[in-house]
């Protein structure tokens, strides 16, 4: 149902910095894969198969990962290192690749409102690269959100809880428990403080939206820091309509921190490989 998914990639990436000063964060390994390549394998898993990813400067790589490198491969032809590339090329096979830029960094709000001319008027996906999901038995977080807007057709964002002392890193919402692990949203702040956060209830970095958010991100003032904020725009959504939260099942490690792209390097080591 849903086809497309949006992948924001445009930021500067400085908590890695100086690796990130000529090398986008998106292409970051963990083990043998960078993160915006196990993205755009979940979207594909939960049948997605255009990407629409949003650039900026010195992202080129990105571009170059998913495309065909005729001399790399023709160099390796015939060796035991030919089954390396047998996942990208399967990937490349099976999906589309769109890009735009985003010229100023305003926020992921303006980032996703860059997005506009690659999804057109329909719903889609939206994956954050350095929100690392996995859930090895049974179905990918983006998957489960799927099923949830296949029911209730709305914007559907994902969730888990945090400690009160890190709320003031994420978007955090609260809302009734309508069914099991989904919420619906009455109220969401971007980065409170922990005496003003409505909940534990963290959003990360995958969504599932309805094509009106473009509209309402284009009327929304910058918030947070100056930013065009997403929170923003779902919390408008939710006062004219209806916007869901799922607490979502498996485990999500935040490598846009040296900590937590560290233990998933670990853990993706010791598990598959």
């Amino acid at each position: 149902m849903i086809k497309k998914c949006l992948f924001p990639a445009a930021g500067y990436g400085t908590r890695f910095l100086p690796v990130t000063k000529a090398m986008p964060k998106e292409m970051l390994p963990i083990v043998s894969k960078p993160l915006i390549q196990y993205g755009v394998e979940e979207a594909l898993s939960a049948g997605m198969t255009q990407m629409a990813i949003v650039t900026g400067r010195g992202k080129r790589a990105i571009e170059d990962h998913f495309d065909i490198s005729y001399e790399l491969e023709q160099q390796i032809k015939g060796s035991d290192k030919e089954s390396r590339l047998a996942e990208i090329r399967s990937i490349i096979q099976q999906c589309t690749f769109s890009y735009t830029r985003q010229i100023e960094m305003k926020g992921l709000g303006h980032a996703i409102l860059c997005g506009q001319t690659l999804i057109g008027n329909e719903p889609f996906a939206v994956i954050l690269a350095d929100d690392l999901c996995d859930n090895p038995d049974g179905e990918n977080v983006l998957a489960q959100m799927a099923r949830v807007y296949e029911r209730y057709r709305c914007s559907v964002v994902a969730i888990e809880e945090v400690a009160m002392s890190e709320v003031s890193k994420y978007g955090v919402i609260s809302g009734k428990e309508i069914d099991e692990r989904i919420f619906m949203v009455d109220n969401m702040i971007e980065k409170p403080k922990e005496s003003e956060a409505p909940s534990n209830l963290a959003v990360i970095g995958r969504y599932i939206l309805t094509p009106d958010i473009f509209e309402i991100l284009r009327h929304t003032p910058p918030g947070k820091n100056g930013e065009i904020q997403i929170t923003d725009a779902l919390l408008a959504q939710c006062k004219s309509g209806m916007v869901l939260a799922y607490k979502f099942c498996g485990k999500r490690y935040d490598c846009g921190s040296v900590s937590g792209f560290v233990e998933a390097t670990n853990e993706f080591y010791a598990k598959y490989h």
